[in-house]
C-alpha cells in the first residue's frame, strides 16, 4: 500500500497561480541498449555509493533553509520519503512545487488557437519558451521538444488528428548545478488537451508493456491507451519517431555528454503526463539507460500531479525492483486519480478481507509514495483536478479548514469499498453512491 501524508485545506475557494516563478544492442534513434548482466535486485536500487548528511538531523531544525546540494539524494527518494512526507518536509515541499510549475509551463506555452500556424505545438522556440512563460532564472536550458500521437483517428480543424507538442526536456545550467548538488536532466509532460488524448485515457484495457527486447515481461502490463501514446510511430506523419524514441534518443546523449557528473533524471507530468512520466521512467530502467559502467545507478525519479494508475500489480512491483521511484500528489477528491480500476485496483485482491481472487494480478496498482491533498469547490468541481489548484495547495501552510459544504465524502472510494466488502449489500447505498457521482459529474 502507498505510503500517504495529509495535507490540510486551506481556507480558499480558489486557488491562484503566480504568472512568474524567480554489445547486444538494438537501436531506438540515437540509442544503444546495453548488454544484459545478471546483476542481483538488491543492487539496482542503489543510488549513489556516497551516503548524504542525514535529513532527521535537518528535520530537527525550526529553519527552512535546507542545503539542497546536501540531501538532494533524500529529496529523490532514496529512502522512498521516509520521515519527510508526513509532516511534509519543506524542502521536499519547495522541490515538488518547483517541479510543478515546470509542469505549468508546458500549458501555458501550449498553443490551442485553431487559428494559429503552431496550433498543438509550443508557441515559442526552445531557447526562448522559459524567457517567455517569465521563467528565465530557473537554471534550466531546454534541449528538446517531443511529440505523441495517439493512434486514433479523429479530424481537427488543420489537418489529421494529432495531440503534438506534449512537453520538453530541459537540463540544469552549470550555476544551478552548484545549488542543487547534481546535474539533473528533467522531462515534463502536460496532461491531456485534446479529443485523441481524452479517448487514449478511457481505453482502460491491460496491454503487455514489452519494452524491454531482451526480455518481453508478459505479465507487466500497461494501460493501452498510455502505452499507445507513448509507443505511436510519427515518421509518417511528422518525419519523427515515437515519443519513446524521442526520450529515449534524448536521455542516452545526455547521459553521455554529461558523464563523469552526479547526474539525476526527474520525470514530471500533470494527469495523463505523470502516466506518461512513469512509463518512461520504467522505461529507462528496464533497458539499462542509468547504469554505470563501473558500478551503481542514475537515480530516476517521477513527480506525479494528479495521475491516474498505468498499469497491473506486475508492473508496480517491477518498478520497486528496479528502483524507479514515484512521488504522486494526489487531491483526495480528485477523480482521475481513481482511475482506470476504480473497482478492480490494489484493493481487490482479496475479497471480503479474505479469498485471494485468482485474477487480482490483472487488477491495476498505483506506483510509489502518495501525499494526499484535500480540496473541493462546489461553485467549480473541476478545480479538483486543476494543476495550479495542487501548487496553491503546496503553497500554503497554515493548518487551516476550508469551508464544508454538508457531509461530502469520497463517493468512487466509497462505491469501491461496498463493492469489495462482499457482506450486508443491499440497493439503498449503492442508489446513494450513483446520485452523488452523478451531481459530481
Amino acid at each position: 500500500m502507498a505510503t500517504r501524508g495529509m495535507v490540510p485545506r486551506p481556507t480558499i475557494n480558489h486557488t491562484g497561480f503566480p504568472t512568474e516563478v524567480r554489445s547486444h544492442s538494438y537501436p531506438f534513434g540515437q540509442v544503444h541498449l546495453p548488454k544484459k548482466t545478471t546483476t542481483p535486485k538488491q543492487s539496482l536500487v542503489n543510488f549513489a555509493s556516497v551516503a548524504a548528511p542525514s535529513m532527521a538531523a535537518a528535520a530537527a531544525s525550526t529553519s527552512y533553509d535546507y542545503n539542497l546540494a546536501c540531501f538532494w539524494r533524500e529529496i529523490q527518494g532514496l529512502n522512498n520519503w521516509e520521515n519527510l512526507v508526513e509532516p511534509l518536509h519543506p524542502l521536499l515541499r519547495k522541490e515538488i512545487i518547483r517541479y510543478g510549475e515546470f509542469v505549468a509551463a508546458c500549458y501555458k506555452a501550449f498553443d490551442l488557437d485553431p487559428n494559429s500556424k503552431r496550433y498543438l505545438n509550443c508557441k515559442y522556440g526552445k531557447r526562448s519558451m522559459l524567457r517567455e512563460i517569465g521563467m528565465e532564472d530557473c537554471g534550466y536550458q531546454v534541449t528538446k521538444y517531443f511529440y505523441a500521437t495517439p493512434d486514433i483517428n479523429i479530424p481537427i480543424p488543420n489537418g489529421e488528428s494529432c495531440g503534438r507538442w506534449i512537453g520538453y526536456v530541459a537540463v540544469a545550467s552549470d550555476d544551478a548545478v552548484k545549488l542543487l548538488g547534481r546535474r539533473d536532466i528533467m522531462i515534463t509532460f502536460r496532461g491531456t488537451v485534446t479529443n485523441p488524448e481524452w479517448i487514449t485515457n478511457f481505453m482502460s484495457s491491460l496491454t503487455p508493456a514489452r519494452l524491454d527486447p531482451h526480455d518481453p515481461r508478459l505479465d507487466v502490463k500497461v494501460e493501452a491507451g498510455f502505452l499507445s501514446l507513448y509507443t505511436s510511430d510519427e515518421n509518417d506523419k511528422f518525419g519523427l519517431g515515437s515519443c519513446r524514441q524521442q526520450l529515449l534518443s534524448e536521455v542516452s546523449r545526455l547521459l553521455n555528454e554529461y558523464k563523469g557528473e552526479d547526474v539525476t533524471i526527474t520525470l514530471a507530468g500533470h494527469s495523463m503526463g505523470s502516466s506518461l512520466a512513469v512509463l518512461l521512467a520504467y522505461d529507462i530502467a528496464e533497458l539499462g539507460l542509468n547504469r554505470k559502467e563501473m558500478d551503481g545507478e542514475i537515480p530516476v525519479t517521477v513527480f506525479s500531479f494528479g495521475g491516474p494508475r498505468v498499469g497491473n500489480s506486475a508492473f508496480k512491483e517491477r518498478c520497486e525492483d528496479l528502483g524507479v521511484k514515484v512521488l504522486r500528489i494526489v487531491n483526495v477528491n480528485d477523480p482521475i486519480t481513481k482511475l482506470p480500476g476504480v473497482f478492480f485496483n490494489e484493493k481487490f485482491k482479496v475479497l471480503g478481507g479474505k479469498f485471494e481472487l485468482p485474477w487480482s494480478c490483472s487488477c491495476y496498482a498505483h506506483v510509489g509514495v502518495e501525499i494526499v491533498l484535500d480540496f473541493f469547490n462546489m461553485q467549480n468541481p473541476s478545480c479538483v483536478h486543476d494543476l495550479e489548484t495542487y501548487i496553491g495547495l503546496l503553497k500554503c501552510r497554515k493548518r487551516a479548514r476550508m469551508q464544508k459544504y454538508g457531509d461530502r465524502v469520497d463517493f468512487l472510494d466509497k462505491a469501491s469499498e461496498l463493492f469489495l466488502s462482499a457482506q450486508n449489500i443491499n440497493m439503498f447505498p449503492w442508489i446513494e453512491v450513483a446520485s452523488n457521482m452523478v451531481n459530481m459529474f
